[in-house]
């Protein structure tokens, strides 16, 4: 690329602050110049925001103008994946824009902006306008919406690597490639500091996957993070649980030893228990608060404003804060339990300070012996730069659908131009004409077997082949009902008075009546009454429950997972661990064997009348899950007599009446044909997928005008369609898209396929007269797998104990079958 000359009201202003714009801040402007879009792979800290941000602020520099007007209307797009990320950036963004003069308009929008705001924004726009994936996919269904983007010069998607994989991503793509039809000379920008393989990302970001056209900027090396891993005081890392409740004296002294202390969980279970626990040590009252995505938008700005005031000495927090927000007296993060991934430890990490060259503090806190080894894996896979990521899939058919409604909301459209236009993007590449045509049917009827019910009949073709809508309050129904994240039946949680604290799970809320207590946004309190979808509270002065939340489970990473068995297998290495946990791999070493890169270690042994196996796949709950069923199926059909099963992210534990003598035939490959099939079919999974296409696709309503759907109601009405497609029309567009669903995403059926490639030729099945050291943790499990993490620490520090005695004595073992 040319070199690019910083305009001087940009260096006037950097050296007006003593800094120096950076080597990769001004390539994303030299890119930006010839006339190429640009991916910035940046540590944290390294001004990546800012580097997006230059090419705007330089067209807006009255030495580039040379005398014309500054443009007008909508210049530049900013898309993050978090509201809160947004509204950072505009407080970040303010400031260079007011001390260099530019008379630059930045504006945010998202579901929390008020209705009359998103009116004024569509008529007169901000020139930078910040929102997230979804807000941007409903502007774009406005009919005016071709107008106010025809200017569009440029887009700044931030944390790429949030996006591009999932659903969330697949919208955001067609969102680009709508854009690059309607302004074509627009640029795209794409920001990360996590990005595993760079190369993948540059073929997402760029029109027809031209990667030749997005510049690949690398940025200048930050600090290296000091990351440390808290260690019981004078006591043994507890054989299993997962809160890590025994940290929290040293914790909270943490708390009290730095300026403001960022606290990690990986659910919102977690972090509201974690809290009530750092509250009850808090002897100093010292303000510590909580955030998570089911608070209120009003609860959650309040934290943030704190937060960035430096107000709090410690904010207990889940994914919701995990991207890109910049609070700079932030001195320590701490990760409560497992990371589950280098590239996710990192982005938390960067949380603290957030200087290029200043080192990040971080603070991992495991909860059991397992959690350890995962924590020095990550530990050393942040130290040697190594990053992790999900794989790249097919962009879903049930996006598509909701994509291709707003286009007809926007406007009529040809089938051929908006065919080509979602092609361009890497996600829909793989639409061919049929599959085109058969989305475009269902959008229109709802399929073959629905098309006879009026309220499918969303878009109608003209006779000169124009789509357009079938009915104009069609498009005010989809965007009520438009976006990606569908949540779990929600209730409202608010005060008599009408404010609001946010959202519990509707299960949850039906457990409860009047009189019962339970910990929300930190608050006891006490249920006065459940009206429609809101539960009416008031404060109580003891709290019984802390709701917990469904969901798919965050597995530990396939990178960390085989660095975790390389550490296992690392014999010389165990020095560095403390010696409870030398202990128990040396003894499991005796005693059995250890699960090494490559190979599959299945231990089979007999307990309290029982006869277990217990898989060491490390392939992560998911799997694991998915893979117990499978073979509780299996062994049924066998004989073996199955009586559960229990998963963690490393192992799986199978219990029945007669040992498993051939794990192998139990692991072939068929397995993931027949059994998987019917086991997906006859379960609630193919359901609870279909659920959500039908949601995302538009085929099922959440809200009507004046109203809107409980959570049963929705399931109740995608049930019936589910049951009628399955029989009538069981290639269903849906049906397609809900198989899809669960093979890759709920079932991770691609890690359970690496499970049984190992079996296959590389297997290890240990023969046992007892319980072993590596499997008490799960065993431990047993009973209390469906408890929320943390609920039932204690019961299980009890039963590890007890289990555990009996573990680590070395009396001789039995044989050991290898292949």
């Amino acid at each position: 690329m040319p070199a690019t000359d910083l305009p001087p009201e940009i260096e006037a202003w950097f050296a007006g602050r003593g800094w120096r714009a950076r080597r990769h801040q001004a390539e994303m402007l030299q890119a930006s110049d010839a006339g190429l879009h640009a991916l910035l792979v940046a540590d944290t800290g390294a001004g990546k925001t800012l580097a997006g941000f230059l090419p705007t602020l330089a067209a807006f520099c009255p030495s580039r103008l040379d005398g014309a007007p500054a443009p007008e209307g909508l210049h530049t797009l900013y898309v993050s994946p978090l509201k809160a990320l947004a509204h950072d950036v505009q407080r970040n963004l303010l400031t260079p824009v007011e001390e260099m003069g530019l008379g630059l308009r930045i504006e945010t929008r998202s579901g929390d902006t008020p209705s009359d705001r998103k009116a004024r924004q569509r008529a007169r726009p901000p020139h930078v306008l910040l929102t997230t994936p979804e807000s941007l996919s409903l502007l774009l269904s406005y009919p005016e919406a071709a107008t106010l983007f025809a200017g569009l010069k440029r887009v700044v998607i931030d944390e790429i690597h949030a996006f591009a994989t999932g659903k969330r991503g697949d919208l955001l793509a067609l969102a680009l490639s709508r854009l690059q039809a309607l302004a074509p000379q627009l640029q795209r920008a794409g920001l990360s500091a996590t990005v595993a393989v760079p190369e993948e990302y540059q073929g997402w970001l760029a029109p027809w996957g031209d990667i030749d056209s997005v510049a690949l900027v690398q940025g200048e090396k930050g600090a290296d993070p000091h990351v440390a891993i808290l260690l019981p005081e004078g006591e043994r890392i507890p054989w299993s649980g997962h809160a890590a409740t025994w940290a929290i004296p040293q914790l909270y002294a943490q708390i009290k030893a730095h300026r403001t202390t960022l606290i990690f969980t990986n659910t919102r279970f977690l972090a509201e228990y974690i809290f009530e626990w750092l509250w009850d040590a808090n002897d100093d009252n010292l303000p510590i608060g909580i955030h998570h995505g089911s608070l209120s938008k009003e609860a959650r700005r309040k934290v943030e404003g704190a937060m960035a005031r430096g107000e709090l000495r410690a904010l207990v927090c889940t994914a919701s804060l995990d991207l890109g927000v910049d609070w700079g007296d932030i001195d320590l993060v701490v990760q409560m339990g497992a990371p589950k991934g280098s590239s996710r430890l990192l982005q938390r990490i960067g949380r603290a300070n957030h200087r290029l060259d200043q080192p990040s503090k971080a603070l991992l806190v495991p909860g059991n012996r397992f959690e350890f080894i995962e924590a020095m894996a990550a530990q050393e896979a942040v130290e040697l730069g190594i990053r992790d990521g999900e794989d790249f899939r097919a962009g879903g058919l049930d996006v598509l659908a909701q994509h291709v409604m707003g286009c007809a909301c926007a406007g009529p459209f040809r089938e051929e131009n908006l065919r080509a236009e979602v092609r361009s993007c890497l996600a829909y590449a793989w639409i061919d004409e049929a599959i085109f045509t058969r989305v475009l049917d269902f959008v229109a009827t709802g399929g073959y077997a629905l098309r006879s019910y009026d309220r499918f009949k969303r878009i109608v073709k003209d006779r000169d082949g124009t789509w357009r809508l079938a009915h104009p309050e069609h498009a005010a129904r989809h965007r009520l009902n438009a976006g990606i994240i569908v949540d779990s039946e929600m209730l409202e949680v608010r005060f008599r008075n009408g404010r609001s604290l946010g959202k519990v799970e509707e299960m949850f809320g039906a457990s409860l009546k009047p009189g019962d207590t339970f910990r929300f946004a930190g608050i006891d309190l006490e249920v006065e009454s459940m009206k429609d979808l809101e539960l009416v509270v008031r404060a109580a002065r003891k709290s019984a429950t802390i709701p917990s939340y469904t969901g798919l489970r965050l597995p530990i990473t396939g990178t960390l997972s085989e660095r975790v068995r390389e550490m296992l297998a690392d014999r010389a290495g165990w020095a560095r661990f403390p010696d409870d946990v030398r202990e128990w791999l040396e003894v499991q070493d005796y005693r059995s064997h250890l699960p090494v890169p490559g190979r599959l270690l299945v231990e089979s042994f007999p307990h309290r009348g029982v006869e277990y196996t217990t898989y060491y796949t490390f392939e992560g709950w998911n799997a694991n899950q998915s893979l117990g069923m499978l073979l509780t199926r299996r062994m049924e059909d066998r004989g073996l007599g199955p009586l559960g099963f229990v998963a963690t992210d490393y192992t799986l534990a199978v219990w029945g009446l007669q040992a498993v003598e051939d794990p192998v035939d139990l692991l072939s490959p068929d397995i993931l044909t027949h059994e998987f099939v019917d086991w997906v079919q006859q379960s609630h999974l193919l359901r609870r997928a279909f659920r959500e296409v039908a949601v995302i696709s538009g085929l099922v309503e959440r809200q009507q005008p004046g109203k809107k759907k409980s959570g049963r109601q929705v399931t109740f009405s995608t049930d019936l369609i589910y049951d009628v497609l399955r029989k009538y029309e069981p290639d269903h567009l849906l049906i397609q898209a809900a198989w899809a669903d669960a093979r890759e995403r709920m079932t991770d059926v691609g890690r359970v396929g690496d499970v049984l490639d190992r079996a296959a030729t590389q297997i290890d099945h240990v023969h046992l007269d007892r319980i072993s050291p590596l499997s008490v943790p799960v065993i431990s499990m047993i009973g209390r797998e469906n408890l929320p993490s943390g609920a039932a620490d204690d019961d299980l520090l009890l039963e590890a104990e007890s289990l555990a005695s009996l573990a680590m004595r070395t009396d001789p073992v039995v044989e050991v079958e290898g292949d």
